[in-house]
């Protein structure tokens, strides 16, 4: 059963500079307890995406399902089934992080007893114990989206939105997320995940969805993204800076493609269909030229590749404007309009 599934989504914005396309016609379908990977650049629509399934915002044409539920003709229902984390964590600094939680079981309903009981739950589940009655704005990064992940939860969704949830936090922090999130598929919740990181698609999603220019451009699970790229990367890494125009030609002549040069100017690495016969015949051109190496070596293609070769650009991990929807100035507004969404949502 299809659990999110979105057809022909079209949304665009006025600006000053004239009409601003956020969504193309987006496809999208999610499977009943799997994890769904918005892949895509600053600006592609992933965030006005989630918006649109969230009941926030209308699309100019098109239809989306959460459920069965109609998001259009029944956004209420859709409301009672989905839970949403925005890119901020949206909790009142000043309640501790069992009242926020407790407080958002009260707005839903659910009763003195069950608001407290399911606070505490969360508390435990989260790894909150120690620190569940302390003010939130004595929270670290990573305690505060855990506490907003947890308040998404309350009710028990059966679908569960997370826009860039990890966006900001240390590695260790983002560890213990990744879990979290992962035990939660495992009991049969439904994930549709926006993120920039791609370790984080690779580690949690089932299929990914690239985005760019508000459509999605290509689908699939991680491998069989990366197996459109095929083959392997030769890469090197240089002495001397210096000598990098030369590596790259050398490179070119025994790989597939143009060689790609990295930001610290030693790096080089192209792609290959013959490893090991590129990489002698490489560094046999390279010890020729006088070419001086740290390093040499191979690796199979990333979803950095992939998003590379799809996007022509890199995978940019600042979220400062990944939506390009904004009807005002972005810098100052976000904070403020990702918690106002995330608390409606819940609403």
């Amino acid at each position: 059963m299809a659990m999110i599934e979105a057809r022909g989504l079209t949304k665009a914005y006025r600006s000053k500079s004239g009409p601003v396309h956020a969504l193309t016609g987006l496809d999208l379908t999610v499977p009943e307890g799997t994890v769904k990977a918005l892949l895509g650049p600053n600006g592609s629509g992933k965030t006005t995406t989630v918006k649109m399934l969230t009941t926030l915002e209308r699309p100019d044409e098109g239809s989306a399902a959460i459920a069965g539920i109609d998001v259009l003709a029944d956004p209420q229902a859709v409301r009672r089934t989905i839970g949403v984390s925005g890119q901020y964590a949206a909790v009142d600094e000043n309640l501790t992080g069992f009242e926020n939680l407790d407080m958002i079981g009260r707005l839903y309903h659910l009763g003195a007893k069950v608001s407290r009981d399911r606070a505490r739950e969360l508390i435990d589940v989260f790894d909150l114990t120690a620190a569940g009655d302390r003010p939130v704005k004595g929270f670290s990064g990573g305690m505060r989206r855990r506490i907003d992940l947890a308040g998404a939860l309350v009710t028990n969704p059966r679908v569960l939105f997370l826009d860039e949830p990890t966006t900001g936090l240390d590695p260790r922090s983002r560890l213990a997320l990744w879990e979290i999130i992962t035990s939660l598929v495992a009991g049969g919740t439904t994930v549709l995940l926006t993120t920039q990181y791609l370790e984080e698609a690779d580690r949690l999603a089932d299929d990914i969805s690239v985005i760019d220019e508000g459509r999605v451009i290509a689908e699939g699970t991680a491998d069989q993204l990366k197996a459109q790229v095929g083959g392997h990367r030769l890469v090197v890494a240089l002495v001397d800076e210096a000598r990098a125009a030369q590596a790259l030609e050398i490179l070119g002549r025994h790989g597939d493609g143009h060689p790609v040069l990295g930001t610290d100017g030693r790096q080089v690495e192209v792609a290959v269909t013959d490893g090991p016969t590129a990489l002698q015949r490489s560094l046999a051109d390279l010890g020729a030229a006088g070419i001086e190496l740290h390093d040499a070596g191979m690796r199979r293609p990333t979803l950095d590749d992939v998003f590379l070769q799809l996007t022509g650009r890199k995978a940019v991990e600042d979220a400062d404007d990944d939506d390009p929807a904004a009807p005002t100035d972005k810098k100052k507004t976000k904070h403020k309009t990702t918690n106002d969404t995330t608390e409606e949502a819940r609403r």
